[in-house]
């Protein structure tokens, strides 16, 4: 690295943390991907921790002339959130916010993902403006940026139409905060300039009045082509202009450091109901009527967009028959209504049914209010995306382009768009979008592997930029932002003086050009077909990754090591690397940094793959990684599964010696003894913590009742027949002990499978990479179980939720497996009298719960023990994985990082349904979790026999 990059470094490190500056060639491949069909490396990454790093680095980077890039979520479409320079992201401490007394406005920091805000106003009814189908993901820093919008906000509830002010940092360093008088002041004195020359811009605008109606009728439509000109038609005050300038301008004239919104009405009662007409002129015709009522969404969707999901599960029976007919004529809307009550939903159902009734529709489903159906319906219009993903060929591309045409024309500007798929051989192109605003998605299936396919994608983008920007005087760019993709037919669509215009912003902010250059402004006009991103083939686990980055949000390492996208990204190009040889000293590089921020310190909690549009599990891939075994470790890892009773018993005598050195030395003597231990063994040896169990000792047998009890099948997982309670537990009897009190109270035979010590369900196995093994151990207890239960009569509950959902992955023999909640919400709260507790309790669900949609179940349970249950937020794995708390202790660290600042100073005790997750969630919250069964146990009582009975 050459200078001006190293005097950059040099200049930082006294006031970043040198681990936030990244460098290594690996991680800035994997940190600086996004969602765009472009890659760009980063030289250097800056993850920065608050206000005053973002100014400095941007003082330094402004003296030398270094350009920067900033970067929120990285699910950007257009190539804006990439540099070749320096990139800037953000750390977890940007997630700040305050909400307004009335609720009517709310502060965001820019790390808060858009669903993270709403449901910080859900409880007061409001919710902010934008809505892009990516608020799962995308934060509030790009959706500002990007001036993102979506399926209800239209034009009247986007960034721009309810911001009421924000702080900014100027590309010198200077911090703006609009709402603030004195800041306000000080920003007038020192950068008068800046401000005048806005003001003269603005003046110029307003007096060319040719200028000023194209700028209005532009904005008619959602548009995120350029700058927001309309800032300049539609205010006066220059600091006023300037915010309205910062929306939706990819950080290519500064930072925004926060953003305060107007917030919307949530309303509460809403319907759903799709309408299939017979062409899309009739489907059009009828959007042009629904934009005269109160609908709040209109989605669009053609014939080849209904035909791509015509199979998916829970599909109306009429979109396949549709398909089967040959019918290739065919829309669709799918229409949404909201109201503040019932009697006023009903209303609108009414007068809207009749509206659409009158180009009748050939197959519908009615309005409904019924959140199920509600759901299926809208799986339709979000399973579009996908189902073109999952059909691409390995080494292409997914694009997803984002147009606006003026509503009164939608008709045949769809079939002049739909004619433009033909020409250019893009057969599998859909199309689908917001049809109150005009705003079309189509998307398609591309390779960049060969000049003859980039000059395809060229071509069919200038016919698309003339259909739309100068046929159709739409918007190039709805709601995607610009970026590198549309920057080359900015000039196009806006004109020689709009473009001037947009020229003259960029140069007033940011006159040495160091802020996200050749993003929005760009002299090359084949800009577009430069920097492309190369998907080439890895494994076919992963090969359909379209690194969208929605696995995100949900990875449990995301803050220590890599997510799923970045993992992807990484491996495809090891991968690349092996298969041509060029480069094996880089290779060997990469090689060595994957294996632990890639493999070791993945969770493989699958929670990603729930997330994929795709289906994707990284963790599948990371596991057989991990597959790659010696034929010792092979060897050793099939001796341990067949003396599997001999390991437990070593376990037990190792936990109970480990606890006795603990009683003698005390908890400071043992961490420091550990931390010695577990460093001189290369990190291998367990790293002891005050939370670790003790021996769970010998299991006591459940009672013999005499016949006539219902039976139940327990079988406690390796985890809790080895490990205890720790040290100082509230409760010192092991889980195995709780759960048969509790099962007998409930009158219950509880029956133990034989040879218990023996059994495992192979999770312990499956995670290192021994697939064999875990399959012989997992048929093992199937065999057994089959048994016990006399083949599934009786239920089987196993107290440790990791092994329920494996077992009932692997098991193909009609057993009814249930983990602690589900059990006691079915088969134990019923036979009991529960008095609920007053003192508050903690409550996690873990990964394998959550996917298995038992979050709910477990807070329904809990909330019947407990009167004040807490679910932290942003904790949606613990990261334990197993045992790579012990052996990876960081990455459980990392995972419940955010866990202690939410435990209540008067809450004691946490509960969920995972033995070892619950060791690091005792180890980082400061209270004691266990199974929920010590709770059910503690506040339930058998029902009171009468005289009578």
């Amino acid at each position: 690295m050459q200078h001006p990059y190293t005097t950059l470094i040099e200049q930082l490190k006294d006031t970043v943390d040198a681990q936030r500056i990244i460098t290594d060639p690996t991680l800035t491949l994997a940190y600086g991907t996004d969602a765009s069909f472009y890659r760009l490396v980063p030289k250097i990454i800056l993850q920065l921790d608050s206000l005053d790093e973002v100014v400095t680095a941007l003082k330094a980077c402004y003296a030398l002339t270094i350009p920067v890039t900033f970067r929120a979520a990285g699910t950007s479409l257009s190539g804006q959130a990439l540099s070749d320079s320096v990139l800037i992201t953000l750390t977890n401490n940007w997630r700040n916010y305050k909400i307004s007394e009335d609720a009517h406005q709310i502060t965001l920091q820019p790390g808060i993902i858009g669903a993270e805000a709403n449901k910080l106003l859900a409880p007061h009814g409001r919710k902010i403006g934008p809505d892009p189908a990516s608020i799962n993901t995308c934060k509030i820093g790009g959706i500002a940026a990007n001036n993102a919008s979506g399926m209800c906000c239209g034009t009247a509830q986007n960034s721009y139409k309810t911001l009421a002010g924000m702080t900014v940092v100027l590309a010198d360093g200077t911090v703006l905060d609009t709402l603030n008088e004195n800041s306000r002041h000080a920003f007038q004195h020192s950068h008068a300039e800046l401000l005048n020359d806005l003001a003269e811009l603005a003046t110029v605008c307003q007096e060319d009045e040719e200028l000023a109606d194209k700028i209005r009728h532009k904005y008619r439509l959602k548009n995120t082509t350029g700058y927001s000109l309309n800032s300049l038609t539609d205010y006066s005050d220059p600091i006023d202009i300037l915010q309205h300038l910062f929306i939706g301008s990819e950080g290519t004239l500064g930072f925004i450091a926060d953003i305060t919104y107007n917030t919307v009405i949530d309303h509460a009662h809403k319907a759903s109901g799709l309408y299939v007409f017979k062409d899309i002129e009739t489907t059009c015709r009828a959007v042009s009527e629904l934009g005269k009522t109160t609908a709040a969404a209109v989605e669009l969707m053609d014939s080849r967009a209904l035909a791509s999901v015509a199979n998916e599960p829970g599909m109306p029976d009429f979109i396949a028959q549709l398909g089967q007919e040959g019918n290739t004529e065919a829309a669709a809307l799918l229409v949404e209504i909201h109201a503040k009550d019932s009697a006023d939903l009903a209303q609108q159902d009414a007068a809207i049914t009749a509206l659409i009734n009158q180009f009748a529709p050939m197959h519908q489903v009615a309005f409904s209010t019924d959140t199920t159906v509600c759901a299926q319906l809208w799986a339709i219009r979000k399973g579009l995306f996908p189902a073109v993903g999952a059909v691409r060929e390995t080494g292409t591309t997914v694009i997803i382009e984002d147009v606006a045409f003026p509503i009164e024309q939608l008709a045949p500007a769809v079939r002049e768009l739909q004619e433009l798929f033909t020409r250019y051989h893009y057969h599998e192109a859909i199309i689908f979008g917001h049809a109150l605003a005009g705003n079309l998605h189509f998307v398609f299936t591309q390779a960049f592997d060969s000049q003859e396919e980039i000059q395809r994608y060229s071509d069919f983008m200038d016919a698309v930029a003339q259909l739309v920007a100068v046929d159709y005087q739409g918007s190039l760019k709805a709601e995607h932002g610009t970026g590198r993709n549309m920057a080359p037919y900015v000039e196009l669509e806006w004109g020689q003086a709009g473009f001037a215009l947009m020229q003259r912003i960029k140069q007033i902010f940011d006159v040495t050009g160091i802020l996200n250059p050749g993003v929005i402004i760009n002299d090359d006009h084949q800009a577009h077909v430069k920097d492309l991103k190369a998907m080439p083939a890895a494994d076919t686990l992963i090969d359909k990754c379209i690194e969208c980055g929605f696995c995100e949000p949900v990875c449990p390492s995301r803050n220590l090591s890599l997510t799923p996208r970045q993992r992807n990204t990484v491996f495809r190009e090891i991968s690349r690397l092996r298969r041509t040889e060029e480069d094996p000293a880089r290779l060997a590089d990469m090689e060595k940094t994957f294996q632990y921020q890639g493999v070791d310190t993945c969770a493989a909690t699958g929670l990603c793959a729930d997330r994929c549009p795709v289906g994707i599990n990284t963790g599948d891939l990371m596991r057989k990684l991990r597959q790659q075994h010696s034929p010792m470790a092979n060897s050793i890892a099939r001796w341990t599964a067949e003396h599997f009773s001999a390991i437990t018993k070593t376990t037990k005598v190792s936990l109970g010696m480990v606890n006795g050195v603990h009683s003698v030395i005390g908890t400071k003597g043992m961490k420091a003894i550990s931390k010695t231990a577990y460093k001189l063994s290369g990190e291998k040896l367990p790293l002891w913590t005050e939370h670790m169990p003790r021996s769970a000792g010998k299991m006591k047998a459940p009672t013999i009742f005499a016949i006539g009890k219902e039976k139940v099948v327990y079988f406690p997982s390796c985890a809790s027949r080895n490990m205890g309670t720790e040290k100082n537990a509230a409760d010192s009897r092991p889980l195995a002990e709780v759960t048969i009190s509790l099962l007998e109270k409930a009158g219950y035979e509880v029956i133990l499978p034989n040879k218990l010590d023996n059994l495992c369900c192979g999770m312990p196995y499956k995670s290192k990479g021994f697939v064999d093994t875990a399959a012989n151990k997992a048929q093992e207890l199937e065999d057994s179980l089959w048994q016990i239960s006399e083949q599934g009569k009786f239920p089987v509950l196993m107290d440790t939720s990791p092994c329920a959902s494996l077992s009932k992955e692997t098991m193909r023999q009609g057993i009814t497996i249930l983990e602690p909640f589900k059990f006691v919400a079915d088969f134990v709260l019923p036979k009991l009298d529960i008095t609920p507790q007053d003192e508050p309790v903690m409550l996690h669900i873990t990964c394998t719960s959550r996917r298995s949609g038992l979050a709910g179940v477990m807070q329904k349970v809990t909330e019947a023990c407990a009167k004040q249950v807490i679910i932290p937020e942003d904790i949606l794995c613990c990261g334990f994985a197993g045992d790579k708390g012990f052996t990876t202790p960081e990455l459980n660290a990392s995972a419940l990082a955010p866990l202690k600042a939410q435990v209540p100073s008067n809450c004691n005790e946490g509960y969920s349904n995972s033995r070892t997750c619950e060791i690091g969630l005792s180890e980082h919250s400061g209270i004691e979790y266990r199974s929920i069964l010590y709770l059910v146990d503690k506040v339930s009582q058998a029902p009171a026999v009468s005289q009578t009975d």
